[in-house]
């Protein structure tokens, strides 16, 4: 990730504060709990020339893990403001760029508002993962799929700083020679990449499961079904076992500076690509950025 531009969100202030800065500024500080317990909230969204894409579904999903999280509601519309300056500020940069906003529950033992900023930053090319594919293992989240209704103070389905646990299984992916993770539940369900959304095309249907789960609501996939709705194909959320992934003929890993790549390999085993469906996906895809 090269950084590019940065705007610091002042929340301490009726209706907020936006100011720009240099990306290699240093601005946040030390005991800030988004920096000593990973306590906040973030988004990407995608920018093409200056555009932040899919930009009104990661503000709500933005909304939803501060509720969660119970940090104050965000001003939407200030980090409306903030995303689109960081995103205009890269309207000039080639190729695709991205928005990183982040809320964090502000300074350790002081009553301080939370902290805030929009950083953009040059995203990597995601030509090659969609055109290769993606060599992906299962991992074992190690909660029950219904954790979300026992245990919602685990934050599942939350978009949370605390990603240790996903870089890990992401480095566990690595070590078993593959590129990219799908979680599935102690009992079986499948659930979601550690930055990514699945989506896998069974006898015709396009299918991802449900955020009933506790999972992310997947942005880049909302649109994927919205696209594919619009033009008859059949479309359905719906829980997934690791046995159907066995009668799948195709699957793609969603997000929003990667878009649709399809999976090549799963636990080893080859999964068909299919290249055509790739390209009209994110053509489709591509098109919110028109």
């Amino acid at each position: 990730m090269k950084p590019l531009t940065l705007h610091l969100i002042d929340l301490s202030v009726p209706g907020g504060s936006i100011t720009r800065h240099e990306p290699d500024e240093t601005l946040v500080r030390v005991d800030d709990l988004g920096i000593t317990r990973g306590d906040g909230i973030f988004e990407v969204a995608a920018v093409l020339h200056g555009t932040p894409l899919a930009l009104e579904a990661h503000l709500a999903r933005f909304a939803r893990s501060a509720r969660m999280l119970d940090l104050p509601e965000p001003d939407l519309d200030l980090w409306r403001r903030a995303v689109g300056a960081a995103a205009a500020d890269m309207a000039d940069q080639p190729g695709l760029t991205a928005v990183k906003f982040i809320m964090t529950r502000g300074i350790e033992g002081a009553a301080s508002a939370p902290t805030g900023w929009a950083l953009g930053f040059l995203a990597d090319d995601p030509a090659p993962a969609q055109a290769e594919g993606l060599d992906v293992v299962l991992l074992d989240r190690g909660y029950r799929h219904d954790v979300a209704d026992t245990s919602p103070w685990l934050l599942a389905g939350a978009k949370t700083l605390a990603y240790a646990i996903n870089k890990a299984a992401l480095r566990e992916a690595e070590r078993r020679g593959a590129d990219d993770v799908i979680f599935i539940s102690s009992d079986g369900y499948v659930l979601e990449g550690p930055s990514s959304t699945l989506i896998a095309r069974i006898d015709g249907t396009y299918i991802t499961p449900p955020v009933s789960l506790g999972i992310l609501p997947g942005t880049t996939q909302g649109d994927v079904f919205a696209d594919l709705e619009r033009q008859g194909v059949p479309t359905r959320v719906d829980t997934l076992s690791v046995n159907d992934l066995e009668t799948a003929g195709a699957m793609w890993l969603c997000s929003s500076t990667r878009g649709a790549a399809p999976i090549r390999t799963l636990d080893g085993r080859r999964i068909t690509v299919d290249h055509r469906a790739t390209e009209l996906i994110n053509t489709g895809l591509d098109a919110r950025r028109q």
